[in-house]
């Protein structure tokens, strides 16, 4: 049933609970339901929702912001590859703010080629992180590549850990605290519309920023490059032009933690469940991953979301009756 359908898809993909574990589960209240049945239940429903799939890329390419992350997946059953080797999850998040998409794609590469292929026709603002696969297709496409300040939080935070219990006020310490000023600045223009988070930015981080340049050419000669605070110094001097991109808009974020925090359910999955067996079942687990965060960034309940989609689907016999259930252009009233 439709209902059962969306029990096991959440409870995997959202709860991160494995499918055998299900099985044990659905066992103690005297229900036979094999793990192989239920992953081939998961790989049919994973290619019936491709339609909707495509239409997400759709929105996803046509608007002009998209933050970008990747991460590991084991597939024990690859074409050219041992069982032990990595494959990637690609995570996409962006489209308008009323419509946002976030979309899991796999590949068995991290290369620049695969940025390219998903990115194919984008125009507009790029966010990731400071990994270089990226920069071809900003070059080809020309786009604007915006940074993460929180890597580069993240990397003077590490620099104070690295001190112990002997920390001072020293370069680390500077520079986590003017990062920190500039996420104080974030949080007092979270509830401002996007003109007036643009124009309080210039007015208050510009200055920070401004600081923070000349701190920087001032200090950074003075470490070796090796050591925790050098590697945060010039982690911050090669990023520095994308981490400040933000200003020019006041729809960009100042990190890409959206895009993290979207990929978050399927890294605690992966502790769980580890692997995928197949490339079907991790195409499809991307599908469903899909899904179910494009479903939870537009503020609809995935359970209730997946339940409605799995009993509306079959019925939808044109593109304007699968667009009509994509989430985004439902309210949590209709399903």
């Amino acid at each position: 049933s439709p209902g059962l359908l969306a029990h096991v898809a959440v409870s995997k993909y959202q709860d991160a609970l494995p499918l055998y574990r299900q099985e044990t589960i659905l066992q103690r209240i005297g229900v036979e339901l094999p793990r192989a049945t239920l992953a081939n239940w998961m790989i049919q429903a994973g290619n019936l929702i491709q339609p909707l799939i495509n239409l997400l890329q759709d929105r996803l390419l046509a608007y002009d912001i998209i933050q970008m992350d990747e991460t590991t997946v084991q597939v024990l059953k690859e074409d050219g590859k041992a069982a032990q080797s990595k494959s990637y999850l690609w995570l996409q998040r962006g489209g308008p703010p009323d419509q946002a998409v976030v979309l899991y794609n796999y590949d068995p590469g991290r290369g620049a080629a695969v940025p390219k292929r998903l990115l194919e026709g984008f125009k507009g603002y790029l966010q990731t992180d400071g990994y270089d696969g990226y920069n071809a297709v900003v070059a080809v496409n020309g786009l604007t590549h915006v940074g993460c300040m929180a890597h580069a939080r993240r990397k003077f935070s590490e620099a104070l850990k690295a001190q112990g219990k002997k920390k001072q006020r020293g370069k680390a310490h500077r520079g986590l605290t003017l990062i920190q000023k500039l996420y104080q600045v974030e949080k007092q223009a979270r509830k401002f519309t996007h003109e007036e988070r643009y124009r309080h930015r210039l007015q208050h981080a510009r200055p920070i920023l401004d600081e923070m340049r000349a701190w920087l050419d001032d200090t950074l000669p003075q470490l070796p490059p090796a050591s925790t605070t050098g590697k945060a110094l010039n982690y911050l001097h090669n990023e520095w032009d994308k981490l400040i991109h933000y200003l020019d808009d006041g729809r960009l974020e100042i990190d890409n933690n959206a895009a993290e925090n979207a990929i978050r359910p399927f890294v605690l999955g992966r502790k769980n469940w580890l692997f995928s067996t197949s490339v079907k079942g991790v195409k499809a687990s991307a599908n469903l991953y899909s899904l179910i965060e494009t479903a939870k960034a537009n503020g609809l309940e995935p359970y209730a979301y997946l339940r409605y989609l799995f009993a509306e689907l079959p019925k939808a016999e044109s593109v304007e009756a699968v667009e009509a259930l994509l989430p985004g252009n439902l309210s949590e009233e209709q399903i």
